[in-house]
C-alpha cells in the first residue's frame, strides 16, 4: 500500500492520499501478555457455557 522507499512520493504525501496519518503507517500493536490472555480464558469460558440457558 505504502511504498516507503518511493523516490517520488514521501511516506508523508502517499498516507495522505490514502486520507490516513502517518502513526498508522509507523504503528506496530504490541499483541496481549500472558496474563491477559488467561484472564480472558477465565471470563470467556463460563460466559459461553451459560450464554443460551
Amino acid at each position: 500500500m505504502i511504498e516507503p522507499n518511493l523516490s517520488s512520493l514521501s511516506v508523508s504525501k502517499q498516507c495522505a492520499l490514502l486520507s490516513i496519518s502517518r502513526s498508522s503507517f509507523y504503528y506496530e500493536p504490541k499483541g496481549e501478555t500472558e496474563r491477559n490472555l488467561d484472564l480472558m480464558r477465565l471470563i470467556h469460558c463460563p460466559a459461553v457455557e451459560t450464554q443460551f440457558r
